[in-house]
This record gives C-alpha cells, structure tokens and sequence, in this order.
C-alpha cells in the first residue's frame, strides 16, 4: 500500500476537503506529515467532520468554487503542489435531480478547471481525479464493471462523473502524455464511516434515527451496492497517487470496492447497523418512489489487485463495526478525534 513517510513534507492539494471523505483524507495526510492545502466550498452539512476535527487550524484552507478558474488558477500558482488530489463534487444522485445545472458545472467544468490548473503548473508530479463507480452504464447484471466498460452514467450525478472521466482522458491525450506529470482516476464504490452526515445517505439516515430512538425508514431494501469503510479507497487514492510519482508507468484507470462477498443489498447493510448499534434498534421498508436509482451495481477491482498487490482491509461487517463505534462516541459526546486517529492507526497497522 502507500509510505506514510513518502508524503511526509509533501505538498498536496486537496479539493473537496471540508467534505467527508475529503476530511478523512486530510487526517491521514497530516498525520503523515504532509504540507496539506485544500480548496473547498464551506462544509456541505451542520455538523460537519471537517469542523469537528478543527482541520482548518492544521492545514492551510481555502474556501473557494471549483468552478472559479481564475481563484484556483491563483491557489495553484501560490502553493505549487506536487501532488494533487481532485474529491470536489456534487456527490448526492437525488440531489443531482433537484439542481442537474449545478451538478454538471461542479462535476465537469470543475474537473476542467483542475486539469487546466495542472496543465498549467509543471510542479504537479501526480494528479489523482476521484469518480465514482456510478461513470459506468448499467445493464443491472450481476458481474462487476471493469475499467474498459462504457461509461454512460444514468442520472445527472452519474453522468456528469462520466464526463468527469472523459475530460480527464482528453486532457491526459492532449496535454499530460507530453508532460512529467502522472494522471489516474479512480471509481470507488459507496463509502461508510464515522463523520458523514449527508442527507439522503443510508447510514447517516440510520444514525440519525438510532439517535432520536425511532425506527430506521429503508425506502429500498433491495438495492445492491458496493459498500467500504471510507478508510478503504483513500489509502488506495493515496497508494496510487505516491507510486505514479514514482513511476509514470502505475497512471491509468481504476476501480475500488470491496469483494464480492461484501457486495450487499441495502437491507443488509441495514441489518448489520441494527446488530452492531442494539439497543432493539429496527427498521422499516417503506419504498417512497422517487427518481430512477441503479439497482444492482458491483466493481471488478481486479486491475487494481494485480497492479499493486492490493486487496481490501474490512469486510462490510468490521466498516459499520467501526462507523457505528464513532457515531456512539459522536452520541454520547466522547472525543470523536481520538477514535478517528485510532481507527486510521488500527487500518493502517492491518495494511503491514
């Protein structure tokens, strides 16, 4: 996997990083003793991890639209980061419905803007622009998509990551194959962990009912995900990101998601967050319609496994063990940061 002494002094950019996996990720790096700069819009929820761990008193932050050339053109300019990191996004599928106009600009032309930003600045060494496994079209069958698979997202979130993608290949044929520069994207699957508190998100929404002692509404029980502990496709980003500076040969295309086995349905998932949380916590299918969702959707990460010898950390069962021992803690008002820092040193000690 990656050298936490690698990044140890490194500049990186992070966009996205007051958002939730973009907050996890800068935990890690700072704790690796990286020189850590993000460039976000404010934190998208109330509470958010971001404040909660009080990153911007460690890190330096700009809040800033990934859709503002000409603010990050000059971000850019001042940090100079070797690294680049892209998590920037309008990330809810339902959301993506209610405002499509937004979607497309954050997704595409702020991936446009990024990449236009590294063509411009010769220090980036490797660029890593984070999609989702939703890029892929779905025919709804049971084997997983591989990265050779067409991309043609449904929905306007998936689709605009799939034009996401696209950007990234045009710009990586155009520009970066000519330049000393490492370009990858990476399609993760779901994430799950202590600190998210998205709307319209399965296990915020369980968390949030557990909380207030009410049974959990699963409005499709049905639906088949890749479900990860967020802590999985961060040290792969990571991983990725330090072994194409390394070596230009390890850029290209990647999937990252569990196994097979921790492929789950909705109500599954559910059923392990009502185990490991107890307290007689329940829940109920109540199905609300709503905009078309893809309902069955796995990854196959074999390029991933056989390129860099990678195999996943925590099965479904051990990420909602973790996610709910955070959210208990978050409940009962413990010190949250402590287990952040506990549960990134107990994953990263599993890796060796």
């Amino acid at each position: 996997m990656f050298d936490m002494e690698f990044y140890k002094g490194k500049k990186v950019l992070v966009t996205g990083h007051t958002g939730f996996k973009g907050s996890w990720l800068c935990k890690i790096l700072l704790n690796a003793g990286a020189d850590v700069t993000g460039y976000s819009l404010n934190p998208p929820t109330n509470p958010n991890l971001y404040e909660m761990m009080e990153l911007g008193k460690q890190m330096s932050s700009v809040i800033g639209d990934i859709r503002d050339l000409e603010h990050l053109k000059k971000v850019f300019f001042d940090v100079q980061p070797e690294i680049v990191l892209h998590l920037a996004a309008q990330p809810i599928v339902r959301d993506s419905y209610n405002d499509p106009v937004y979607t497309y600009e954050t997704n595409v032309m702020g991936t446009v803007n990024i990449c236009e930003c590294v063509r411009l600045n010769p220090c980036v060494k490797s660029f890593l622009n984070v999609t989702t496994d939703k890029v892929y079209h779905n025919n709804e069958w049971e084997w997983g998509y591989r990265e050779n698979d067409p991309l043609d997202g449904y929905d306007p979130y998936s689709n605009s990551k799939s034009c996401s993608e696209l950007v990234t290949h045009s710009y990586i044929n155009s520009f970066f194959n000519d330049m000393d520069v490492a370009v990858s994207t990476a399609r993760a699957g779901n994430v799950i962990g202590g600190g998210d508190f998205a709307n319209d998100r399965i296990i915020p929404d369980c968390i949030r009912a557990a909380e207030k002692k009410e049974a959990i509404i699963v409005r499709n029980p049905h639906s088949t995900r890749p479900y990860q502990h967020v802590l999985e496709p961060l040290a792969v980003y990571l991983m990725i990101a330090q072994k194409q500076y390394e070596d230009k040969k390890y850029a290209g295309f990647y999937n990252v998601g569990p196994d097979d086995c921790d492929c789950v349905t909705t109500g599954e998932l559910v059923d392990l967050f009502c185990k490991h949380w107890g307290e007689n916590q329940m829940w109920e299918n109540r199905f609300m319609g709503g905009p078309h969702e893809a309902n069955f959707l796995k990854l196959d990460c074999s390029k991933v496994k056989n390129v860099f010898g990678w195999k996943p950390r925590w099965h479904v069962d051990d990420a909602i063990a973790y996610t709910v021992e955070w959210a208990k803690k978050y409940v009962e008002k413990q010190d949250v940061s402590v287990c952040m820092d506990e549960q990134i040193k107990e994953f990263l000690c599993e890796e060796e």
